[in-house]
């Protein structure tokens, strides 16, 4: 028996969970796992339903659910369960948070294909072949940024990604790059309390004095740094850490926020709720 995912995002109202429900009773389905949300700020209905087909084959299944999306005046999507998410990443020289998804891929922690790896330098070529993937090695130069960028869209369709995660990729994408994949490129930012932009930012934590550090993966907009929230991890450090002990925490909780992320994304956990998202773990 086939597993799928159906994800319905539509205007709050009577009867939405008994539509799918019945849907999926009148098919012979099984109802694996079942979440819902409804949001009293936005008049939302968000609901994630994983099921086993029973008489119903994916085309059945999918013109239904186009149906029961019709009729509440919503999306409702229909995915494959063993589908899964193509992703290319994009990197610089920092190689924690590549270095941890490709060994989460690799070790079947993480369900997804990595299918390449983009970076503006060539310094992690080796660590991205050791795993078998594709490097690309793709340089900003000064007037040639929409080139660049137009080269990473045609590795985009060339791998079929369906994904595209920016691994610690330290350049700004143009609005047009995310106007182009929009809600397909999450990225992990560090971010503290208070935040410290621009340069050395541990360490200019450090000067102030920290106790409490954070990574925030979210998705990319044109708003910089500014996209829908996906996932935050923090951790707590006080006076006896050095700007290099604060670097080393960053990295880990970059790493766990980066890797559930797009863990969520690949499962269809996410549904976007204008800037912000519903995340059904």
């Amino acid at each position: 028996m086939s597993e799928y995912v159906v994800t319905l995002s539509c205007p709050d109202r009577p009867g939405i969970v008994a539509a799918v429900s019945g849907l999926l009773a009148g098919r012979d389905c099984n109802i694996l796992e079942s979440q819902q949300f409804g949001d009293r700020d936005t008049g939302i209905f968000f609901l994630r339903v994983q099921f086993s087909s029973g008489s119903a084959g994916e085309d059945e299944l999918r013109a239904a659910f186009a149906a029961v999306g019709a009729e509440f005046g919503g999306e409702c999507r229909l995915y494959p369960a063993a589908a899964r998410e193509r992703v290319l990443i994009m990197v610089s020289r920092d190689d924690h948070c590549l270095n941890d998804l490709l060994y989460r891929q690799r070790s079947g922690l993480l369900d997804v294909d990595i299918v390449a790896v983009v970076s503006n330098h060539p310094d992690l070529r080796p660590l991205t072949q050791s795993y078998g993937v594709d490097y690309h090695h793709l340089p900003v130069t000064k007037g040639a940024k929409a080139a660049q960028e137009a080269e990473v869209l045609t590795l985009v369709e060339h791998y079929g990604a369906d994904l595209v995660v920016l691994a610690r990729y330290m350049q700004i994408l143009s609005d047009d790059f995310c106007a182009k994949l929009p809600g397909r490129v999450i990225n992990i930012h560090h971010s503290f309390l208070p935040s410290f932009k621009g340069a050395r930012p541990y360490h200019q934590a450090h000067t102030r004095g920290v106790k409490l550090i954070g990574a925030t993966a979210h998705y990319v907009t044109a708003d910089l740094d500014e996209g829908p929230i996906i996932e935050q991890e923090v951790a707590r450090v006080d006076h006896a850490h050095g700007p290099d002990a604060l670097v080393a925490v960053g990295r880990d909780v970059e790493r766990l926020a980066l890797a559930r992320a797009v863990r969520w994304h690949a499962e269809h956990r996410v549904l976007l709720n204008g800037t912000r998202t519903v995340v059904f773990r």
